[in-house]
């Protein structure tokens, strides 16, 4: 965890959240900010682990949700809040102050994740904050990962929907004593064109008092409106939209003269992406196995990991790339939330992110989910779309309109240049809100708006 100033062990950029309490708080407790974890009268065995991972004090983020979390009564919380900003901590947190350790087999809290690696991550996240409690069992209902003689024995149960779903319905799964539901995604676990009708069904087989808490990077208004009939009554806590881009990270664009060449362009960023770590993003299975198997060919060393690995080949490809063994990993969207690795300096969409029918529209929301797998905790981070055709540039700018994004405009006809550029801001110490490159800043105005062109809709 990179130390900072403020002791959060997160980058804290100048966001502001906004709170909106339920109509039925309890005037008698009043719920403030809290900016001090001791503050919180969390148990002994919370506090020291949250100082073993490096955690001195709150979030921005924590600071408000943590006692909106905590209150007593349990209160509902919708949580839209940007990657990196220590929102899986916050609930994590929550989640182990509402179990009762003297019933260490017996389920009380379920956190559920659209993919098994997110639902990995998260177990690890709840040991090691929960790493001082020694009755503490944390148990994942993911693909294969359960023993159907035994079933789920946990008293904190992290898992994907379906796994879940039918866990409870061959009785391997006792619901009875759940205290506290957490959906992490939330905008993808409740939409309806996604996981939104196992979350829904798996809700149903829960006890009707259960406090439930939506975390998500973003919250469509379509499946906001669904989100507060899944958590009635919840108070509210959401970034102003402004500030919903990952900040510290410099994002760019590559003008491809075309679709054929968007490989050739891709090979040519090889050594670049292996200075950290990268992970490149595209539409389909198929097209991550071809683009591997071109590449292992042209002689690059790189991964492919998506939704047809079965599950412990998934979990092995990604511990390589987390542990450094893999640097650079081609995957779809099912990557796009899943993966926290601190040594991700570069995120290439080489696909511009599509939804609707045929996917037919811009995802905006899948964009900034993409680019915030890079420039984790206030590391560096470089994120660079390809457009090759009117298409995917509309679609790119559409993206760039709706968070208020320039984007710095990259050309394979200087690639000394381009290289320089990218260099730059990787090899320094830390990307900073609106960051440009040094080469940009230094040139003559009317040069440096033609590099720094800005995608946008004429």
């Amino acid at each position: 965890m990179a130390d900072n100033a403020n002791d959060s062990g997160l980058a804290e950029n100048a966001y502001e959240v906004q709170v909106e309490l339920s109509d039925m708080v309890d005037t008698d407790n009043p719920l403030a900010a809290a900016n001090d974890f001791k503050a919180l009268n969390l148990s002994e065995g919370i506090y020291q682990g949250l100082l073993a991972m490096n955690f001195k004090k709150p979030s921005k983020v924590q600071e408000k949700a943590l006692p909106l979390l905590l209150a007593d009564p349990p209160r509902n919380l919708i949580a839209q809040s940007q990657s990196g900003t220590g929102k899986t901590a916050a609930f994590v947190i929550a989640v182990l102050s509402r179990v009762d350790y003297s019933k260490p087999q017996q389920p009380q809290a379920l956190i559920l994740a659209p993919t098994r690696e997110l639902a990995r991550q998260i177990q690890g996240v709840v040991q090691s904050i929960g790493q001082f409690i020694p009755e503490l069992i944390v148990e994942a209902a993911v693909p294969g990962a359960i023993d159907r003689a035994v079933g789920v024995k946990g008293s904190v149960v992290v898992g994907t929907p379906g796994t879940v779903m039918e866990s409870i319905k061959r009785r391997q799964f006792d619901t009875r004593e759940l205290r506290i539901l957490v959906i992490d995604e939330a905008d993808n676990m409740l939409d309806m064109a996604g996981l939104g009708d196992q979350a829904n069904k798996v809700k149903n087989m829960l006890p009707r008092n259960i406090q439930i808490l939506l975390f998500s990077a973003t919250f469509p208004e379509k499946v906001g409106q669904y989100a507060r009939k899944f958590a009635p009554n919840a108070h509210s806590m959401m970034l102003q939209r402004d500030n919903l881009t990952v900040k510290g990270i410099s994002q760019m664009f590559m003008d491809c003269p075309n679709d054929n060449e968007k490989y050739d362009i891709l090979v040519k960023l090889y050594s670049l992406m292996t200075i950290g770590s990268s992970v490149i993003f595209v539409s389909t299975r198929n097209s991550a196995s071809i683009i591997e198997q071109r590449m292992v060919g042209d002689g690059h060393q790189v991964s492919a990991l998506h939704g047809a690995f079965d599950p412990a080949d998934r979990d092995r490809l990604l511990e390589d790339f987390r542990a450094g063994r893999s640097k650079v990993l081609i995957t779809t969207n099912v990557m796009a939330r899943g993966i926290d690795v601190s040594s991700v300096s570069m995120v290439i969409n080489y696909d511009i992110p599509m939804k609707g029918p045929g996917e037919s529209e811009p995802d905006p929301e899948t964009y900034l989910h993409r680019i915030g797998r890079t420039g984790r905790f206030g590391r560096v981070g470089v994120s660079i779309s390809f457009v090759s055709d009117k298409r995917s540039f509309n679609a790119l700018a559409a993206i760039a309109n709706e968070y208020n994004i320039d984007l710095v405009q990259l050309t394979p006809d200087d690639w000394d240049r381009t290289e320089r550029k990218i260099q730059e801001v990787i090899k320094s110490t830390r990307a900073e809100p609106g960051y440009v490159p040094e080469e940009v800043k230094d040139q003559p105005q009317d040069e440096a708006e033609g590099a720094e062109k800005t995608v946008a809709t004429e």
